[in-house]
């Protein structure tokens, strides 16, 4: 394993000296805001102590990313496989198009995670946020499972305003007590069936193995399904018909 200090050192410095090193295990240490670590990067396992700026793991292509920190905003942005794991909060616009892979969030999610995920043949993105998400989470949505775990939320609505603004894929998975009412038209709301909960259970699993936690408990509380309803999407926006 090979350690780096950032420091002080400038972002593209930075990048520069972790893309040079022929070590698959690599650890950055004081990261004060430097931005795009480990940006398409394959194959390797990243260590990360302290906060990451915008644009962490963008075009991410297999790498194992781990955040002890906060991280900012456009976490994951564009990723196609591999982890991302933050312990602590995560900024605005989570997941920006992702297209596979997942990110696991310990705490809070700002404003638009999930924006315009997508699933496509054998790659499908997820994002577990562990406690609450900020306003337009999953809008445009086109496919992928957004889970929030609401933890320290006591059964609240674990998500902002306009949740599902737009979408037209996918599915938005909420841990809360009573169903989300004042959703946008283009989203349907339903309670989690027996198939959702075995669908969501190794992200469940997953998420309390980096973060601990039962699964077991999580799992028998209630959770609400937020679906596309076909008949109010944006149809103009769309260029393929199912």
């Amino acid at each position: 394993m090979t350690t780096v200090q950032a420091n002080l050192t400038y972002y593209q410095q930075l990048n520069e000296q972790i893309r040079a090193i022929d070590d698959s295990e690599i650890t950055v240490e004081n990261v004060i805001g430097q931005r795009y670590l480990g940006c398409g990067s394959a194959g390797r396992t990243i260590t990360i102590h302290g906060t990451p700026g915008n644009g962490l793991g963008q075009y991410l292509c297999g790498s194992t990313i781990e955040v002890f920190g906060n991280a900012q905003e456009a976490v994951g942005d564009t990723m196609n496989q591999g982890d991302i794991i933050v312990h602590g909060n995560v900024g605005d616009a989570c997941g920006y198009g992702m297209r596979g892979g997942r990110i696991f969030i310990e705490g809070d999610c700002g404003y638009r995670g999930g924006i315009h995920m997508k699933a496509y043949e054998q790659h499908f993105p997820v994002i577990v946020i562990g406690g609450k998400a900020g306003s337009f989470l999953g809008e445009y949505q086109a496919g992928g499972l957004i889970l929030v775990l609401g933890r320290e939320q006591d059964g609240a609505y674990p998500a902002g305003n306009f949740c599902g603004t737009g979408m037209h894929g996918g599915k938005i998975v909420l841990r809360c007590d009573k169903a989300p009412t004042g959703l946008p038209p283009q989203v349907l709301v339903s309670p989690a069936s027996q198939a959702d909960l075995d669908g969501i259970t190794p992200y469940l699993e997953e998420y309390c193995r980096h973060f601990g936690g039962d699964a077991a408990t999580l799992l028998a509380q209630q959770y609400y399904v937020l679906s596309p309803h076909p008949e109010a999407g944006y149809h103009q926006l769309y260029t393929y018909e199912s």
